[in-house]
């Protein structure tokens, strides 16, 4: 086990005030009491149905609030009834309401919500954004965020801390998006599994809150637990700047504070990057992809929400146009951010050059419309580049900064933004946060009061949570799909407009489930004789999104078992949440040796799995497979149970 080593780190400090059990040990599980919850439409519909099935009667948390900003695109009556349905759940269970079209919940959370020193669960990958206030923010499936809300712990492995001293200054023509890109080009998508990072120095100094919140946003790309900044006199500022200066405390780490890990990034020598499609860790410089023809630009969505994104475009476009090849999409991250935007100028400079303004929300970011022209290039501020993740199968996005992304929009291929200056004549143009901004809280709702008088307006795609069974003693399973690495949960459960209105309807979206792996699957998991199948997969499966859906979906055909190599943490943790069992190939020959539609069979499961381990017999090559498990207990008895919500059934119950 490795030793903890982390002593007075923000990371350390924040776990410690909020540890409600277990052993601050890396690895070792921990109980954290939630101060605040965040949930989305595309994941709060499916929080709302279980907090209705654990019998939930209000909120326990200081503030839970629900955002509707994914599923705004309206072609039909499912979004709305959707819509409809969260307005009068928040009334109901005590939770704040965000209208559609009031902004992207990341960073309306941070202008509104967000208070250095609290927790903060959602039920969004992209959550720890709001570690840029000195909050630990973690992103969760719904069914954990359902438990924060009702008063119970979020419970996770210790993380261990990698710290990150940031020194130097960000030169022209670099931002924050470039030093987590940076970030991503050290570590990849796996690289920082297990742990939290934590950035400290003199160059945290040099970075606005929003560009905090821009690296702290992407750490989720790299595996982390979540990503924390200090709480200082930039935070302090920004709260002013949002009228809240009296929710600022200062959260710092101690003098000759101790890391776990730690690496250094010279702010000063950093230079634009890119990462290229397939993946946000397949980061390169900009100059090495130069010359490629670009088709569609798109500015916005959590990764680069602040003012100073959206203004820097505008003043690099101002008197000039965009390519006559390029569609630029401009989707403003808030409602507050468009009435600034307009007060300043930006919009009317935006729109003169060409831009396409769209509504405040995720938009494009989740695949809800904007997708991108068969097999043409797309460059996007977005922190994710899974492919078909855009809603087109064949895209090819690319990831950068927004001043990487305006300077292709002018000349209609990928270009360093650096050689702006002598081709276009355009100084880099410095922004300065303003003192004050134009507050916009109105499409925020605080829950009714009386909530006995409450009644959920459910539409007819909205139906109740299907109920699963415990996995059996014994059983022969086939193997329905043998995947690759790095599998991630788009992969697993497709996205786009087609499929996000589904996520109320489990057995509807079920047909959806490994589409761009096998589109067939769902129709092979039904034929079966018995039901019932196994998935394998390689290194850190179901990576990206906090979808449960993934994890439901596939249980609804049948899963009841996925062994891989290794799990991204969310996807594994809804895997357990759901009642299917994520086992771990103790050999990794085994995982290059078996095949789809090998049968696989067990026997003993419960006495077995209790050990730590199990064998479990390939029948179709006729030798044995073992496998290991890194399930806590408490994990261990919610699999065995069939997932969460029969375990809170059963102890109602009792």
């Amino acid at each position: 086990m490795l030793e903890y080593m982390a002593q007075g780190t923000v990371t350390n400090k924040l776990i410690e005030t909020h540890l409600v059990d277990g052993n601050m040990q890396p690895g070792e599980e921990i109980g954290l009491r939630m101060d605040q919850t965040l949930t989305q439409d595309a994941t709060g519909t499916l929080v709302m149905l279980e907090l209705e099935a654990m019998n939930v009667t209000r909120a326990s948390t200081e503030i839970s609030v629900q955002y509707v900003d994914h599923n705004l695109v309206q072609t039909d009556f499912k979004n709305a009834d959707d819509h409809v349905f969260l307005q009068s759940a928040c009334n109901r269970f005590g939770i704040w309401y965000s209208r559609a079209g009031n902004g992207v919940s990341h960073p309306v959370h941070q202008q509104r919500f967000g208070r250095p020193g609290k927790t903060l669960v959602g039920s969004d990958s992209h959550t720890p954004a709001a570690g840029a206030m000195g909050m630990l923010a973690i992103g969760a499936g719904g069914i954990d965020v359902a438990r924060a809300i009702a008063g119970h712990p979020l419970r996770l492995p210790m993380p261990g801390v990698l710290g990150v001293y940031l020194h130097g200054e960000l030169p022209d023509w670099v931002s924050a998006k470039d030093v987590v890109l940076e970030m991503l080009r050290r570590y990849d998508v796996k690289g920082c599994v297990g742990y939290v990072l934590e950035y400290y120095g003199p160059g945290v100094q040099r970075l606005s809150a929003m560009d905090r919140h821009v690296i702290a946003n992407m750490g989720t790309e790299m595996g982390a637990t979540s990503s924390v900044f200090p709480a200082d006199e930039e935070v302090q500022r920004y709260l002013k700047s949002q009228q809240r200066e009296d929710d600022y405390e200062e959260w710092k780490a101690d003098e000759g504070a101790s890391y776990d890990r730690e690496d250094s990034i010279d702010l000063s020598a950093l230079e634009p990057l890119i990462a290229k499609p397939g993946s946000p860790g397949n980061v390169v410089s900009v100059r090495e992809v130069e010359g490629e023809p670009v088709h569609q630009v798109v500015i916005g969505s959590s990764a680069n929400p602040g003012l100073r994104d959206f203004w820097t475009v505008a003043q690099i476009l101002k008197e000039h146009s965009i390519s006559a090849n390029v569609s630029l999409d401009i989707n403003p991250t808030s409602r507050q951010l468009l009435e600034n935007l307009s007060l300043d100028g930006s919009l009317g400079q935006l729109i003169h050059a060409g831009a396409r303004i769209h509504q405040s929300g995720c938009l494009g970011c989740i695949g809800m419309g904007q997708a991108p022209a068969s097999g043409k290039n797309s460059l996007r501020t977005m922190p994710r580049n899974f492919p078909g993740r855009s809603g087109t199968l064949d895209d090819s996005v690319f990831l950068c900064s927004p001043e990487t992304a305006v300077a292709a929009a002018l000349n209609g291929e990928i270009t360093d933004p650096r050689r702006l200056e002598q081709t276009h004549n355009i100084r880099y143009p410095r922004f300065h946060e303003p003192e004050n901004q134009k507050i916009n809280a109105s499409l925020l709702q605080a829950p009714a009061r009386d909530a006995a008088t409450t009644e959920l307006q459910r539409g007819p795609n909205i139906k109740p949570l299907p109920v699963f069974d415990s996995p059996p003693e014994e059983a022969a399973f086939p193997v329905l799909l043998k995947a690759g690495h790095n599998i991630s949960t788009d992969e697993i459960l497709r996205g786009g407009t087609e499929v996000l209105p589904l996520r109320s309807n489990i057995e509807a979206i079920s047909e959806w489930a490994f589409y761009q792996l096998d589109p067939d699957l769902p129709k092979k998991a039904r034929s079966l004789e018995s039901p019932g199948f196994i998935v394998v997969a390689g290194e850190n499966y179901a990576q990206g999104s906090s979808r449960e859906h993934a994890a439901i979906a596939p249980r609804y055909l049948g899963q009841r078992m996925t062994l891989a190599l290794s799990y991204a943490r969310i996807g594994r943790k809804n895997m357990i949440n759901y009642g299917i069992l994520p086992l771990i190939f103790e050999n990794s020959q085994d995982y290059e040796s078996i095949d789809s539609n090998d049968e696989i069979s067990w026997q003993g499961l419960r006495s077995s799995l209790k050990s730590g381990s199990a064998t479990l017999y390939n029948v179709t090559q006729d030798r044995k497979l073992p496998v290991v498990h890194d399930l806590s207990e408490d994990e261990l008895e919610t699999v065995l149970a069939g997932g969460v919500i029969n375990r809170i059934r059963a102890s109602a119950r009792n």
